[in-house]
């Protein structure tokens, strides 16, 4: 997929595409031209020359998302939450487009059974991460709140770093003084040494070992070597092992006791327990000696 502006006419440009559509025969353009397009997952709006983008929905998608009563973690529905919210602020170029696609999250999270304090919980959870605000309300205040987000997310410089670099390009070797602020102003990351991974090129398959199964190992290894023949896949080591099923005399005996049971316990009161009842004691013995 490919997306492009045209300041021309639309005749030249339908022109120079179907122009393109001759060069190779196995090769066919079709385009799309208009002032408001989808591409993607993002709708690009054409506003007297603005270019304006918010998030798309298919006219024929139905608003069906992970429902609430599913058996999912609960993290699950928190993630996405948070994803859809990050998606807006990213696609989104006004503050006000913004507002519709964060109504638009809402209503759809409350058609598949979330609550209402559930999703205003997780609202004011995300937007507390980047910005700080007193206001109980679980959206944006304003567009400065939502600028400062978007930049965050984006990893788009902000307008005092952008500023910056606008004088660092005109600066002479003589302005040394800018060249320090602006080091002071950007904070480089720090990356740590990765350790190397001893999987890295090598993919592995365990499987059930079965008496059906004996020829198994062989027959992926030829799969493999027949189907990424003269690829770069070929380069990866096959590593095929299996694991020994349990019988049943190990899933059903428990060969090794609890360890608490194995420990013994020291008596509080003493080595022997005191009788506490020495008459009723003597009387059964009694009737056991009768008897």
């Amino acid at each position: 997929d490919v997306f492009m502006t045209w300041n021309k006419s639309e005749n030249e440009l339908k022109k120079v595409l179907d122009n393109a559509n001759t060069w190779h025969p196995n090769i066919k353009l079709e385009y799309k031209i208009g002032k408001s397009l989808p591409f993607l997952d993002i709708l690009l709006t054409n506003i007297n020359g603005t270019l304006s983008t918010s998030v798309y929905h298919k006219p024929a998608a139905e608003p069906y998302i992970v429902p609430f009563i599913s058996d999912h973690p609960r993290h699950v529905f928190e993630n996405i939450v948070q994803t859809s919210l990050r998606r807006a602020i990213k696609y989104s170029s006004t503050f006000q487009l913004f507002n519709d696609e964060r109504r638009y999250i809402k209503s759809t999270f409350l058609y598949n059974g979330y609550p209402s304090s559930f999703i205003d919980k997780i609202f004011r959870k995300f937007f507390s991460g980047y910005i700080s605000s007193r206001s109980f309300l679980p959206f944006i205040d304003n567009e400065d709140q939502f600028l400062h987000m978007r930049i965050a997310l984006s990893g788009q410089p902000s307008r005092q770093q952008s500023q910056v670099e606008m004088r660092i390009a005109s600066l002479t070797t003589n302005n040394e003084h800018l060249i320090e602020e602006l080091e002071k102003k950007q904070e480089v990351p720090i990356q740590e040494k990765k350790k190397p991974n001893e999987f890295q090129n090598k993919l592995i398959i365990h499987y059930t070992h079965e008496k059906r199964f004996n020829t198994r190992k062989r027959d992926l290894h030829r799969i493999f070597q027949e189907t990424f023949a003269n690829t770069q896949i070929i380069e990866t080591k096959l590593i095929v092992g299996n694991r020994n099923q349990k019988s049943t005399m190990k899933e059903l005996i428990r060969k090794c006791p609890r360890q608490a049971i194995l420990k013994n316990k020291a008596n509080p009161n003493g080595n022997h327990k005191k009788n506490r009842h020495p008459q009723l004691n003597q009387k059964i013995n009694q009737k056991d000696n009768q008897i």
